[in-house]
């Protein structure tokens, strides 16, 4: 089975199944698709976190992450959060495709090529689709601001009149890709276009800036929740935080979590305690950091205790937005893998690089400013990541993948699917379906709320609210709260699987 936010990616990744093709050639056949035909959230320009698993337990993490530039500019102030002033990392979506084929053709018996599974997001560009509905919000949503970002208007700005949207720049980019292979993107003649469209926009990444970019595989980090074992990625990733709040919530009585009001105060009221360690995340190449100290059973353990059933903690903290495409998939053979792909904002940065037709990522804006602060930009690092898609095993095998967009909503969405999934036993459909929360700031909210949708009801609400919690209703199914894709294997190894109701999301069997 397959799951993506598109239609047309699932379909494809369904059928690289059905011709026998493994979970890793599925899903990187689904990512190269979603470039095309999900831009506002995802594409060439960008990055990718995989997290891979089979029957044996065998698993593995790749980070997909593109580094600052060797020499960064000097901020006086804040990061820019578009424009070129943004485009402060590589991009390494591409060399994380070609680092998950190798993983493959290694460990899987995989026998598909780069080409194999590129070639139909290479005929999408060329032959054009029918753009989504979310396609069409995010840029009329942003219009004000997309007439001054280089090369937008010309390449998006025109999309609802286009009947095929096609993108022949990027097309050509494809092609590109496709003789060249993947190493093209980063020293051949599609390098030379890229490294020449960032300099004219103003860029500070250079040829060997994108030379230097590789996927780093690495140990998954995880954690046990009531018989599962939780797996995520590592820093610079915030994986260290959904697992955190999962352990802060199975340290809370068991009863917390069975009615409804208990227990969405006690899940908004972990990830607030889990998410005081996060800024220490960062990138362990360049910053000091000890992962066992925020997964410390101790430390977690206080966390919980720390949690007043009775009362609200405060909560005015920064947020990061961010938007993202989750996709995964499971094979004939029990292999899985669950993927996040982004651009960081919707519409990245908002630079299209030269005439390739690719929308660079803004994740530079990521980084701090501050001296000393572990975030800091400095060459070659990698900025914190929201990006953590994750999977749990139940007897050393795969029971759920799962993901979502949302940047500081990640982790939140993942404790209301894991705690639907496992304590309640819900199936991805009905655990998708769920009300969700979001702490802070969104696009149709400046204050520091706590963000729920309504489906979640008036008496819930009201018990929230007398315990301290400063409400802001959205409508149900409120695209704010991101999408999300859940595939389930039971024990029979039957699979069922779902993408967002707040999307238009699918999940194909192979």
């Amino acid at each position: 089975m397959v799951t993506s936010p598109d239609p047309l990616a699932s379909q494809i990744g369904a059928d690289v199944l059905k011709n026998g093709g493994t979970a890793i050639e599925a899903a990187v056949a689904i990512g190269a698709a979603l470039t095309v035909v999900t831009p506002h959230f995802c594409g060439l320009g960008g990055d990718a976190v995989w997290l891979v698993a089979d029957e044996t337990g065998r698993s593995s993490c790749f980070l997909g992450i593109g580094q600052a530039g060797a020499t960064p500019p000097m901020f006086s102030g804040a990061i820019p959060l578009r424009g070129a002033g943004s485009t402060l990392t590589t991009a390494c979506v591409v060399d994380s495709w070609d680092h998950a084929l190798g993983y493959s053709r290694a460990n899987w018996g995989g026998t598909l090529s780069f080409t194999d599974v590129l070639e139909p997001a290479a005929a999408l560009a060329d032959q054009g689709f029918a753009i989504s509905r979310s396609q069409q919000f995010w840029t009329d949503f942003r219009k004000d601001e997309w007439l001054t970002w280089p090369g937008f208007a010309a390449t998006f700005g025109g999309s609802r009149a286009q009947e095929p949207f096609r993108q022949p720049h990027l097309a050509q980019s494809f092609r590109l890709l496709l003789d060249e292979g993947p190493r093209g993107f980063y020293e051949g003649r599609l390098a030379q276009m890229i490294v020449k469209g960032l300099a004219a926009a103003g860029s500070p990444l250079t040829a060997r800036d994108l030379a230097s970019t590789r996927t780093e595989e690495v140990d998954v980090i995880s954690i046990n929740y009531r018989g599962h074992q939780l797996l995520a990625p590592p820093p610079p990733t915030q994986g260290a935080a959904t697992l955190a709040i999962m352990g802060i919530l199975e340290r809370l009585a068991p009863d917390v979590l069975r009615e409804d009001a208990n227990r969405y105060h006690a899940l908004v009221e972990a990830v607030k305690s889990a998410f005081l360690d996060r800024d220490a995340i960062a990138d362990p190449r360049h910053a000091q950091m000890n992962m066992a100290d925020i997964l410390n059973p101790e430390h977690l353990a206080s966390r919980a205790e720390s949690v007043d059933m009775a009362r609200a903690m405060e909560w005015p903290r920064l947020r990061r937005d961010g938007d993202t495409v989750f996709f995964a998939a499971r094979d004939a053979k029990g292999r899985c893998a669950s993927v996040l792909q982004s651009t960081y904002f919707d519409w990245g940065s908002g630079v299209v690089v030269g005439d390739t037709g690719i929308v660079w990522q803004n994740r530079g804006a990521a980084f701090s400013t501050v001296p000393g602060h572990p975030n800091e930009i400095q060459p070659g690092k990698r900025p914190f990541y929201t990006l953590n898609p994750g999977i749990a095993l139940k007897d050393g095998k795969p029971r759920y993948l799962y993901g979502t967009q949302g940047a500081d909503g990640q982790p939140q969405t993942l404790s209301v699917l894991l705690s639907g999934l496992i304590d309640r036993e819900l199936t991805p459909e009905q655990a998708l379906a769920q009300p969700r929360f979001l702490l802070g700031k969104t696009f149709s909210d400046s204050r520091d709320s706590l963000k729920l949708e309504a489906s979640l009801g008036e008496v819930v609400m009201d018990d929230l609210a007398a315990r301290g919690h400063e409400i802001a209703v959205l409508p149900a199914l409120s695209p704010i709260f991101g999408q999300a894709g859940v595939i389930a294997i039971a024990e029979d190894r039957s699979v069922t699987g779902a993408h967002d109701p707040r999307g238009e999301g699918l999940a194909v069997g192979g």
